[in-house]
């Protein structure tokens, strides 16, 4: 059983997702089971129901000990759900956490991310201006407005804000074509085609088949571990673009080619992952995969973020994982 008193920062949030702000290695899967069982009390009463929390409200945990695996200091909440990286009249550009859904949608409990910005900006109009997935940590655009969505939206469809990400991949890839990107970074282009089922994990093909979706990708190797995986396999610390923008496509492309990301239980192996802990030495929980950069492109002077043409917007990745440095 673990503990807490609900902080000022807190009060008014819903007991799930303050529960994992004070205990990050908790999920909302197993915070939903505990309330369920009742094993969740607030002031001593025991709660089914994910209910809101004031301050001072002392919240206890009914579970084991291992599933909370206490955070280091150095780790514990750099920020809660999400960090502010610019705001202006008409955008809001956060970095938010991993285990944070951007929307909400079948099978997912608690607050999703637009929710709180919208309670958090007394802003109900506030919406997405794009998505990742939401065990992806990063860069999430938001208009504050229609006219800044509509026009934000079209920005993205005329590919003038290119999307980078990080992520951390079995072995050192060197397929590829040499590309110059818009910011002068040499990159290497890799393209194949994408099947979507109507559920499920999407999968790859080096000759399309029918209804195929065509991508590509671009990436370089910022740096290279070596000799951190099972049988002294070097791990890379790679930057991706994306050229299209399909379900998964990082993820599925990369493991295709034999450099699935770490941690990824879906399009990796469960055995290679096994072999890496966290920084406090447990299980890696998430895909090390983070929305890392947003390049603005030349605006046209008609549209409403104009001020934004040639800016670079970027976050550096919180891997989770004991790379041995």
């Amino acid at each position: 059983m673990r503990d807490f008193t609900v902080s000022s920062k807190n009060a008014g949030k819903k007991v799930v997702r303050v529960a994992i702000l004070e205990f990050p290695n908790l999920t909302p899967a197993v915070l939903q089971k505990a309330l369920k069982h009742k094993d969740i009390r607030i002031n001593g009463k025991r709660i089914s129901q994910d209910t809101l929390v004031e301050e001072g409200d002392h919240v206890e945990v009914w579970l084991p000990d291992a599933l909370f695996e206490t955070e280091a200091p150095s780790r514990k909440s750099e920020f809660d759900d999400y960090k502010v990286v610019f705001e202006s009249d008409d955008l809001l550009l956060v970095n938010k956490r991993q285990g944070l859904a951007v929307h909400g949608g079948k099978g997912m409990s608690g607050d999703c991310l637009i929710d709180i910005l919208r309670k958090d900006y007394h802003n109900p109009s506030l919406d997405l201006c794009h998505r990742i997935d939401m065990n992806t940590g990063g860069l999430i655009l938001t208009a504050k407005n229609k006219k800044s969505l509509e026009d934000a939206i079209s920005l993205f469809k005329a590919d003038l804000i290119t999307k980078r990400y990080r992520c951390l991949v079995r072995g050192v890839p060197s397929l590829g074509t040499s590309v110059i990107c818009q910011d002068d970074a040499i990159m290497k282009e890799v393209s194949a085609y994408l099947e979507k089922p109507p559920t499920g994990n999407v999968f790859i093909h080096d000759v399309p088949k029918e209804k195929d979706l065509p991508i590509t990708s671009r990436y370089r190797v910022l740096q290279v571990f070596k000799g951190i995986g099972p049988d002294g396999e070097d791990v890379s610390d790679i930057e991706v673009e994306l050229v299209t923008g399909r379900t998964h496509q990082i993820r599925a492309q990369f493991a295709h080619y034999g450099h699935p990301i770490l941690g990824d239980g879906n399009y990796g192996r469960n055995q290679y992952n096994l072999h890496f802990s966290n920084l406090r030495g447990g299980k890696v929980r998430y895909q090390q995969l983070f929305a890392s950069t947003l390049l603005f492109g030349k605006i046209p002077k008609e549209n409403v973020h104009n001020k934004l043409s040639g800016r670079v917007f970027s976050i550096e990745p919180l891997y989770d994982v004991n790379l041995g440095k």
